[in-house]
């Protein structure tokens, strides 16, 4: 029995301890755990940034609409929703049956209130962009008029219509963010900040808040008010911070998760050898960048050195070489993965190395940059993930091509986004940015000027007309002409390096059901089961 419990699937296992025990108690009670890579700085839905939080933000809210196999918008509390033929006025009909976590109905004045407090200056919210669509949307966000007066109204409880400035064809997807979420007001009114906290969180997704220890763990338990709560079957959720990936990968060895976030590059061979049926690679909707401060020097009005920093970098070197993971190289703002559209790409993708390694030398030097005068610069980036690898391996090259000299600096990750949001104690940061709907849109609204996730501070006129009339157009060949002249412009201006394609590197073991990749990474623990893998009924102890 030690040896079955020891051994993986689809592989010789020889060597490789691989526990297989699921965490199901003698009363049946299912608890799925995940590696979370990080804490997340708050669950407040409206507040939260980062896929961690995210993470947790998707088992406790339930917006009007979710995401569904491939990614598509699937009901979430609405059951139904019509759009009008001018496509501004968007109505949506909420489930009777829908609960907060103490009993009562979500309504539609709740998404009223939260939807007016997602953009409301005072809340600070760092996805308050991805609502501008909506009518009087930007005029709040910029304090120019007052949250009640954002195009939401609730004709009856299970009523609620959303009115648009203008015509957004991604506007439903957009509804499946958390910063789309509904709040329980009282609790908020109530207890603040704090109204997250077990004992005062009241949430409307399949779970509730059980317990947060902090950098430890947390735990969500089911609600039992959720409108389908029959089907779900996991009944504790727990999620645990491990920013470094080895730690991470030894308590998955060791039985103590069963889905972990991600993979050590240097031990996927094993992985792949040992457990395949257990190692998912997908690539998602998301890139990984680095990005360069547009606000002071040396990057500000100094386009050559930022370009000769793109060019140094040997792309496949780092994908093939250094990560691993069959991570995609990336030329351009926005992946390939997204459906629908042909990035445009860097003109140099596809030169030589010795050519160019040697434009990005000119470049270098034509910025004022030499052997005698070289660059001296930091580069900041975040506690666990590949920002670390990436950057330590950028450094190597940019000393190598260039002769540039950067200096690593790692923050918590709470305090790194502190840091790149203000903009001023930055110069070169790691970029990770993983798409909240499946639209180039997604990728280009971030680096508009008045984006508050505009980290770089990018600000281009041309870039800006551009990517705003591209987000009011319909589909078709206007759109895509103005989303490449989008691209080319930010390509050329280059605020950021674009590296490659994000990959989600994940170990989920056999027993997990009801797996399917997501894209977007949007996971949602109400659509999994533990069972074991002859389908029995699961012994209790050690095996």
């Amino acid at each position: 029995m030690l040896g079955a419990a020891l051994t993986g699937c689809g592989g010789d296992d020889a060597g490789f301890a691989n526990r297989l025990e699921p965490a199901i108690a003698a009363d049946g009670t299912k608890t799925l755990r995940y590696g979370n890579q990080t804490e997340p700085g708050t669950l407040d839905p409206h507040k939260a940034s980062g896929v961690p939080a995210a993470n947790v933000l998707r088992d406790l809210y339930e917006g009007l609409v979710i995401t569904g196999p491939n990614d598509e918008v699937i009901p979430g509390v609405a059951k139904s929703w019509t759009i009008s033929e001018d496509r501004l006025t968007y109505t949506f009909k909420l489930r009777d049956d829908a609960r907060w976590s103490n009993g009562q109905p979500v309504t539609a004045g709740d998404f009223v209130y939260s939807l007016r407090r997602a953009v409301a200056p005072a809340t600070a919210s760092p996805y308050a962009d991805i609502h501008a669509p909506i009518k009087n949307a930007a005029a709040i966000i910029n304090n120019k008029a007052p949250p009640d007066t954002l195009g939401v109204s609730a004709p009856d409880a299970h009523t609620l219509v959303i009115r648009l400035k203008q015509p957004t064809p991604f506007f439903l997807q957009t509804l499946t963010h958390p910063s789309s979420d509904p709040v329980y007001r009282p609790a908020v009114e109530r207890w603040g900040d704090s109204f997250t906290q077990p004992g005062h969180a009241v949430t409307n997704g399949a779970y509730t808040m059980d317990a947060w220890r902090v950098n430890e763990r947390i735990r969500l338990k089911r609600n039992p008010y959720y409108w389908d709560n029959a089907d779900t079957a996991i009944d504790r959720v727990e999620f645990y911070p491990i920013e470094d990936g080895n730690s991470e990968l030894s308590r998955y060895q060791a039985g103590g998760l069963d889905w972990a976030a991600s993979v050590p590059p240097a031990a996927t061979a094993r992985i792949k050898q040992h457990i395949p049926d257990q190692y998912h690679a997908v690539p998602t909707i998301g890139i990984a960048y680095l990005g360069l401060n547009m606000r002071r020097a040396p990057f500000a009005d100094n386009r050559k050195l930022r370009l000769a920093l793109s060019m140094a970098l040997d792309r496949e070197v780092i994908t093939d070489k250094i990560l691993r993971g069959g991570q995609p190289t990336l030329y351009s703002a926005v992946p390939d993965t997204v459906r629908g559209y042909t990035p445009v790409e860097y003109a140099w993708k596809d030169w030589p190395d010795d050519k160019r390694e040697a434009r990005a030398r000119q470049l270098y030097h034509e910025a004022g940059y030499s052997d005698d005068h070289p660059l001296h610069a930091e580069y900041l980036y975040p506690s666990g993930g590949v920002g670390k690898t990436l950057g330590l391996v950028a450094v190597a090259m940019w000393r190598k091509v260039l002769g540039a000299d950067i200096t690593p600096i790692n923050q918590e990750w709470k305090v790194y986004l502190q840091t790149a949001r203000q903009g001023y104690d930055t110069q070169i940061f790691w970029g990770g940015w993983i798409g909240d709907y499946d639209d180039p849109n997604t990728f280009f609204s971030i680096f508009n000027s008045e984006a508050a996730l505009n980290y770089t501070g990018y600000d281009s006129a041309a870039y800006d007309a551009a990517q705003q009339r591209s987000s009011h157009t319909p589909r078709g060949p206007e759109r895509t002409a103005l989303m490449h002249k989008a691209e080319a412009t930010l390509l050329h201006d280059a605020p950021i390096i674009p590296v490659f394609v994000y990959t989600y590197h994940q170990l989920i073991k056999p027993y997990v059901t009801g797996y399917q990749p997501s894209a977007l990474g949007n996971y949602y623990s109400k659509n999994f089961d533990i069972r074991p893998r002859d389908g029995s009924t699961p012994q209790t102890g050690t095996h």
